[in-house]
């Protein structure tokens, strides 16, 4: 049996088609290979653009709290605050950082607030200084607002290293009086405007010790709870304050009346700092003066507890150090601090 296999002849067109194609491939191929290569191409990378670092919390200074860097780079603000019940409710009393209270003419009080962490715009009204003024004033630096006074204590004011801004020398609009208080307890001072002029002035230094946000104030761990301080600078001034334990401080009043700011909100603190202290009654007459620099006698009170101890001063730039019975540093709560400059003719009352 014979298998017969059958095929087709390719066509000249077709074959010479491919002979063509052929040919081409070859030669784009040998053109190829003549070329020189030309640079090699990168693809540029996505260029990776450098974040600001976020802002590192720091301490406040004068409170001991956590505060964003940057913020507490201007100065400290001081104000000598009036204290008659015609000043009354005053202007920024309850955002200050730290308040010292001391006893002036009449058995009156007046104040040095310091504002550092928390700016009012406006704070008053302001009065005169006296002369324990400036040992108060100095370590913090920066600047001081008063009304004016008697030469010589304006005198010593202006000798410290603190910028000065007075009333009685001011035209340039950093003070008015009110309409709210009657003369002479009307003069308000424009706070951010005045601390606003003077930047290149630096922060204040620290001026207490402060517990860790996880520990606890040595009043704590080494004083016994109460409910509320009881002093008595003179008859005719004597503020307490009372142990609130849902709102975490202590709450002011004064002569049995609480001591409300001007929205009518108790003042407050973290901390309440009394300070035994002398008073210079012949210096000056009729102006006493409590002595800065020195040692006495100390009650720390935070957390709803009170340590006692003692404290010293050194130097007029120098600032108060408190120590306990027990001989350890007082550390006190993160917050605000009200210095009470207790006369020795006055009291203290610790109430269970």
């Amino acid at each position: 049996m014979s298998i017969a296999t059958s095929f087709r002849m390719p066509s000249a067109r077709r074959l010479v088609a491919a002979t063509l194609a052929a040919g081409l491939l070859l030669a784009t191929a040998a053109c190829a290979a003549e070329e020189p290569a030309g640079p090699a191409v990168k693809t540029p990378r996505p260029t990776e653009t450098a974040l600001p670092a976020p802002p590192q919390p720091v301490l406040a200074p004068l409170r001991g709290t956590i505060a964003p860097e940057g913020a507490m780079k201007r100065p400290a603000l001081a104000a000598k605050i009036d204290n008659h019940e015609g000043a009354r409710p005053q202007l920024g009393l309850e955002r200050t950082d730290i308040v010292f209270e001391e006893l002036v003419e009449g058995g009156l009080t007046r104040y040095v607030a310091i504002w550092h962490s928390d700016l009012p715009d406006e704070v008053g009204p302001v009065r005169s200084v006296r002369p324990m003024d400036p040992d108060i004033v100095t370590p913090f630096g920066g600047i001081i607002a008063y009304s004016g006074g008697q030469e010589v204590f304006v005198d010593m004011m202006m000798n410290t290293p603190v910028v000065n801004a007075v009333f009685d020398f001011d035209d340039t609009g950093l003070f008015y009086r009110d309409d709210v208080h009657e003369s002479p307890h009307d003069v308000i001072v424009r706070a951010t405007e005045l601390v606003g002029r003077h930047t290149e002035l630096p922060a204040p230094p620290a001026q207490f010790e402060y517990a860790e946000a996880s520990a606890v104030p040595t009043s704590v761990t080494e004083g016994p709870g109460h409910s509320a301080l009881q002093l008595r600078f003179s008859d005719s001034r004597w503020p307490s304050w009372v142990w609130d334990a849902a709102g975490g401080g202590w709450l002011r009043s004064q002569e049995g009346e609480p001591d409300l700011d001007a929205a009518g909100a108790q003042l407050r603190a973290s901390n309440v700092v009394t300070l035994l202290v002398e008073i210079d009654e012949d210096t000056f007459p009729d102006i006493p003066r409590t002595l800065m620099i020195g040692a006495g006698e100390a009650w720390v009170s935070s957390g709803g507890s009170t340590v006692h101890g003692i404290w010293r001063k050194d130097s007029p730039a120098g600032s108060i150090r408190l120590v306990s019975d027990l001989g350890t540093p007082i550390l006190l709560a993160p917050g605000n601090t009200w210095v009470e400059l207790v006369p020795s003719s006055g009291s203290v009352e610790i109430i269970p």
